[in-house]
């Protein structure tokens, strides 16, 4: 069984205490065991009321905030244990993610728990730099190494001396300069641009990326020593279809976030709304949902949010193959029935007769299953990638929370 995180976080304490003593406070950032896999929002819960005081550092313990990192879910726990294992150490770290997972904030966190948080933490993207100016850019340059070269220019490298240099989209780099990386990483010595003056250079290397270097080295696209002296410590960012159990607490983090900065009223999340986005893969994972919250925020004038959920994209929703259950063919039938009779439910050529039901018996099913012509063209989409998945009571609820929703506003 997986340690409690308040277990992993007092190890860590002990580890790293002798090095500084405000490692007391990664203790009480991060407090208090969750039931593992217990979703932390079910459909039938009540709405979310929003806390939007601006002194919220008391609250981190009942909101799951750690090193910036919103969450109680099992895989964003395993990652943090992963963290807090390998920050007291001065190993090479590659966070490995899809975009918008967070490997930034693992990275920060990495160098906020480690010996060296009191030195200099310098961060760099290396796919924002054209390549001609990625050498000068982390190994500095003399003046007149090239053209426009006015003066001396020290890199990131060197900026980063004796503490953590973050180094993101290490897959962009060129072929022609990973021997580089590679020599720096190994001897930590290094030239600048234009000059023969060896620099010596204690940095912590923490990388991170969203492509699969492995199948970039089988293809000849990234070198293989740099590939094992990088990949030293991996460290996975999970993606948010695997974290669903965080987004209710992500988006009431969102939420007070935004509500805060742009002066709305907002106070509640609707409990339709929360099961709705529960349900949504996000592809832009966490950058998406914040994203999404924000211009919610926006749209909502009053106390209540008004997400607009017909902006989610369901065709790009993760298939998963799972045989159809009875209810999932059984509303599949009621509603091309319902589409052949022209949405009639009652009389000689309603859905009602075609079906062999009374038309009572059939509103019921409606209502159950959360049938509505106002609200069919907005919902085809969430009610086929929830019937993907398999849970016939899930679908049923949320389709009569959202459907209720729409149909009464």
């Amino acid at each position: 069984m997986k340690p409690a995180v308040t277990d992993i976080a007092r190890r860590h304490h002990d580890a790293v205490a002798s090095t500084h003593d405000s490692s007391e406070r990664t203790r009480s950032a991060w407090h208090g065991d969750v039931q593992l896999g217990q979703n932390a929002f079910a459909p039938n819960q009540e709405d979310v009321h929003l806390h939007c005081e601006s002194n919220l550092t008391a609250r981190n313990k009942e909101r799951h905030i750690f090193e910036g990192m919103v969450g109680s879910s099992l895989p964003l726990r395993r990652t943090l244990e992963e963290v807090m294992t390998v920050a007291p150490t001065d190993a090479t770290v590659l966070i490995q993610g899809e975009t918008g997972t967070g490997k930034e904030l693992i990275a920060r966190a990495v160098h906020n728990l480690s010996p060296r948080r009191d030195r200099q933490y310098v961060r760099f993207n290396c796919a924002a730099i054209p390549l001609g100016l990625l050498e000068s850019e982390l190994f500095g340059h003399e003046k007149g190494a090239f053209t426009g070269a006015v003066a001396r220019k020290v890199g990131r490298f060197e900026l980063a001396n004796k503490g953590t240099l973050f180094l993101d989209e290490i897959g962009d780099v060129p072929l022609e300069l990973q021997a580089k990386l590679l020599r720096v990483l190994q001897e930590r010595e290094f030239e600048r641009l234009g000059s023969n003056q060896t620099q010596q250079v204690n940095v912590r290397l923490v990388t991170a990326t969203h492509r699969d270097l492995r199948q970039m080295v089988s293809e000849g696209r990234f070198r293989s020593d740099l590939y094992f002296r990088l990949n030293i410590f991996p460290v996975s960012a999970p993606p948010l279809r695997e974290r669903r159990d965080d987004i209710p607490l992500l988006v009431k983090f969102f939420a007070e976030d935004c509500v805060r900065r742009i002066n709305r009223r907002v106070k509640t999340i609707p409990a339709n709304t929360i099961s709705v986005l529960t349900e949504y893969d996000w592809p832009g994972n966490v950058r998406e949902l914040q994203n999404f919250i924000e211009r919610a925020v926006i749209l909502s004038p009053g106390s209540e949010l008004r997400a607009p959920l017909e902006d989610l994209d369901w065709s790009k929703q993760v298939a998963q193959s799972q045989p159809e259950t009875l209810a999932q063919a059984e509303y599949g039938v009621i509603l091309k029935a319902l589409k052949e009779s022209g949405w009639v439910v009652g009389g000689p050529g309603g859905a009602a007769r075609k079906l062999g039901l009374k038309r009572t018996t059939l509103i019921g099913k409606m209502r159950k299953m959360g049938i509505l012509r106002s609200t069919e063209a907005a919902l085809s989409p969430l009610r086929q990638s929830l019937a993907n998945r398999g849970s016939a009571t899930r679908v049923g609820k949320s389709y009569e929370l959202f459907a209720h929703k729409c149909s009464t506003s």
